[in-house]
């Protein structure tokens, strides 16, 4: 099973793009398998966008993760 984490471009330089993944998480990763620009979500595996998604369901998709590391620390 694969486990991609959405994550929204802060800039780009040739084909890494730096994202951040909230809660203070930037890293740089590889966008040669989709066409992204500054301010689009991706998800993001295994150091690669894998796809670009919808600002609301990567919204939605880190709600449901912050709920999930929230549920784990009680």
């Amino acid at each position: 099973m694969c486990l991609a984490i959405p994550a929204c471009i802060m800039s780009v330089e040739g084909t890494k793009a730096n994202v951040d993944f909230g809660q203070g998480v930037v890293r740089d990763v590889n966008i040669t398998l989709v066409e992204a620009k500054v301010g689009d979500y991706v998800l993001v595996h295994a150091g690669y966008a894998i796809q670009v998604i919808e600002e609301k369901e990567a919204l939605e998709t880190i709600s449901l993760w912050n709920d999930i590391l929230e549920a784990g620390q009680k």
